[in-house]
Parts: C-alpha cells; structure tokens; sequence
C-alpha cells in the first residue's frame, strides 16, 4: 500500500509540531540546603523562605517538617 503525499506530509507535521513543543525555555538548576539558622519544626513555607535569605539563599520551604533553603545552581 502507497503512502500519499498528504498522508505522509501530514505526519511529517504532526511529528515536527510534537518535537516544536516540548522545547520549552531552558532553566537553571536549584541547588537545595538544609537552614542552618531555622530552629524549630517547619510548618510554614512562608517563614522558611524569610530567614533563607540572610544564608545566601534566594527562598525556601519545608520539606518533611525542615527548613530547606534554595539558590539557582
């Protein structure tokens, strides 16, 4: 059975449209630490992510009850 031209253009588009999508904007790795200034259980992102920043970090959150301060690698 031929293939015609239609038939195979079409799937040569479908193919290119499914590649031309998954290339999204590239970005940076984070790089994670445990806060070593954070006492306490960490219960709220929100207050994790305020003391990261006087350790060099960018923010932070909690992550099975600790403080774990981020940065762009």
């Amino acid at each position: 059975m031929k293939l015609s031209l239609r038939l195979v253009s079409a799937l040569l588009l479908s193919i290119m449209l499914l590649f031309a999508t998954g290339m999204g904007p590239v970005e940076a790795r984070t790089c994670e630490s445990p806060s070593s200034k954070f006492s306490g259980v960490c219960l709220n992102s929100q207050t994790c992510a305020k003391a990261c920043p006087s350790e060099g970090f960018t923010g932070g959150r909690c992550n099975s009850l600790r403080c774990y301060c981020s940065k762009p690698c």
